[in-house]
């Protein structure tokens, strides 16, 4: 089975606890109904996608959203930095639950090897460490800043897991 690459949004791809943008990043904006007439700001940086795209085909994983964003991902984030259209882990169905999002990346992911990104791992220890004990699988947990959002440290320790 081809392995898994998580992504999630807040944090990794866009650095929501910067005070300005990082150098590289630009700023989006999306009018989406789920928050109302609001306007959803993030900062992307669009040498992410053809990074992202570049290692999954060099480890051949399949690259996901693991992301509350969840299929809108695919139609604001995915296309600001040229990804295609991914997979989504239907995490919004597990937000106030004791395992966050590892009980739907547990079922999601199944018995592939698996890379994540995200910044909140450190919020569930418990849920965390549960789900590190269920998987049989290489499962790296690759935390990242929401301050800097994901570097090339990030993707080498990816390839790395991985096995590339």
């Amino acid at each position: 089975m081809r392995p898994l690459v998580l992504l999630d949004v807040d944090g990794p791809l866009h650095p929501f606890a910067a005070r300005t943008p990082p150098d590289g990043y630009v700023e989006h904006r999306w009018r989406l109904s789920r928050w109302g007439r609001a306007v959803q700001r993030a900062w992307l940086n669009p040498s992410h996608g053809p990074a992202l795209l570049e290692l999954a085909r060099r480890t051949g994983a399949e690259l996901a959203w693991a992301t509350t964003w969840e299929h809108r991902a695919n139609s604001t984030v995915g296309p600001a930095l040229g990804l295609p259209p991914l997979p989504v882990v239907g995490v919004r169905a597990y937000e106030g639950k004791a395992d966050w999002k590892f009980g739907a990346v547990g079922r999601f992911a199944r018995d592939r090897p698996l890379a994540w990104l995200d910044d909140d791992f450190d919020l569930f220890p418990t849920a965390r460490r549960a789900f590190l004990d269920r998987r049989r699988d290489p499962t790296a947990l690759i935390a990242v800043d929401p301050a800097t959002g994901i570097t090339a440290d990030h993707l080498a320790a990816v390839a790395a897991a991985l096995g590339s």
